[in-house]
């Protein structure tokens, strides 16, 4: 819990650095809506404006996690679930539900080492989870 408590935080505060150390640094960002893979120093690249924008208070963004499934044990994590991406932008709010799974290892910290973003998932699919 305490590593999704702190992508969360990043993401909220724009700490672009903070948020890139949650992730293995040979991470890989899978995302079955793009029909991509890619190395998460790829991805990192692509959202840097968007937490520069955030901590500037261009931008204001937030996420959170609901769980289908978590599977692990003190060294290893695979979960499943749903995060809930929003943003504002010039007063538009904005937002996403994407199904997802996270692999994670705990090396020192808990880093992330796959993130695959499966599929877009509806409001009623996250209502449905605790």
């Amino acid at each position: 819990n305490n590593f999704w408590s702190e992508v969360s935080r990043t993401i909220v505060e724009g700490d672009f650095e903070g948020y890139a150390a949650t992730f293995h640094e040979k991470a890989t960002l899978v995302s079955d809506i793009k029909g991509k893979a890619y190395p998460i120093a790829t991805a990192l690249a692509g959202w840097k404006k968007d937490f520069d924008d955030t901590k500037a208070g261009v931008r204001k963004s937030a996420v959170a996690f609901k769980f289908i499934k978590r599977l692990g044990d003190l060294t290893t994590a695979h979960e499943s679930g749903i995060f809930y991406y929003s943003f504002e932008v010039d007063g538009e709010k904005k937002g996403y539900y994407i199904h997802f799974d996270g692999l994670l290892v705990k090396e020192g910290t808990w880093k992330m080492m796959l993130e695959y973003q499966k599929s877009e998932a509806s409001k009623a699919e996250w209502d449905a989870l605790k």
